[in-house]
């Protein structure tokens, strides 16, 4: 956590404000304030950041470029918005094309108020952050110790927000292999995964450790035939044999199943492995996007 606290890194993104906020922003970089002695870093690449600073009200333009940034950020991340479009969507809360402050969007850790906010309240803002991180990293940390206790249960319909919130982390990688975000499984709402959740044929497991939900998988039956789908685990627990115990939880729901059938994109080399590893074979393919072909295996039951 040492690296975190003494050279924080940010990407700052100006979701569409008056430019108030954005120049007190950049005022923190000058040699009055000069935060960039203190280790803070104003990078580029989201990929590379751990704090995500906003600034602006939310409109319909700027609402999947906020969202795409955060999903990008490596876990843990924190959230930071600045002033007051940011928090509420300020002044311009009732313009038709606004959807509000930052938090309407994603979660947000810490609020930083003003109008426009001042550079000593957006360190302080940054600091808090750190602090939240700080956390964030002590939780996740010690579900990774945790994982010899993780526990494999059914899935209940008032799992789905959490559920939906980490199927949404998941699939971002898929989405940046493909440069396409189109994927079902980021498209999908929470209403009609609950719906999903209703369906008598589907069932839902879930990866359980210290109370928070890390992996997931579904599926259903058709006839003799079951279709398993969304094997989802968080990035910061991947390679960890997480997945493939999901795919042997969700084979054991489906004890008069004669045979198992699943499908991924073509690209998705882990998934393939995965699954062929677990002995499934391909068996046909089938155009979805001009970037995006699904490749369906199958595995009859011994």
């Amino acid at each position: 956590m040492s690296s975190f606290s003494k050279s924080p890194w940010i990407i700052h993104y100006d979701a569409s404000s008056c430019n108030g906020c954005d120049i007190e922003t950049l005022a923190c970089l000058t040699p009055i304030y000069d935060v960039e002695r203190l280790g803070v870093i104003n990078t580029g690449n989201p990929k590379h950041a751990d704090i995500f600073v906003v600034t602006g009200a939310v409109n319909e333009q700027s609402k999947a470029v906020i969202c795409n940034i955060y999903h990008q950020l490596p876990e843990p991340k924190v959230v930071v918005a600045v002033g007051a479009c940011a928090l509420s969507g300020g002044i311009f809360s009732e313009c038709y094309n606004i959807s509000g402050g930052v938090d309407s969007v994603i979660p947000v850790d810490v609020y930083v108020p003003g109008c426009a906010a001042r550079p000593e309240a957006i360190i302080d803002g940054v600091v808090q952050a750190l602090g939240v991180l700080e956390k964030k990293q002590k939780e996740m940390t010690s579900l990774a110790n945790s994982l010899d206790q993780a526990l494999y249960l059914r899935a209940e319909k008032s799992d789905a927000p959490e559920i939906l919130a980490l199927q949404k982390t998941a699939y971002q990688s898929e989405a940046e292999i493909y440069g396409d975000d189109s994927l079902p499984a980021l498209q999908q709402t929470l209403e009609e995964l609950q719906k999903d959740f209703e369906r008598p044929e589907q069932v839902f497991i879930k990866t359980v450790v210290n109370g928070k939900i890390i992996g997931s998988v579904r599926g259903h039956t058709v006839d003799d035939t079951a279709c398993i789908s969304r094997v989802i685990v968080h990035p910061y627990f991947r390679g960890r044999g997480i997945g493939r115990r999901l795919v042997e939880e969700i084979e054991k729901t489906f004890p008069n199943a004669k045979r198992f059938e699943v499908k991924t994109g073509h690209k998705s080399e882990r998934n393939l492995f995965q699954f062929r590893h677990h002995g499934y074979q391909e068996f046909k393919t089938e155009p979805f996007t001009p970037a995006i072909t699904w490749v369906y295996l199958q595995k009859e039951r011994k």
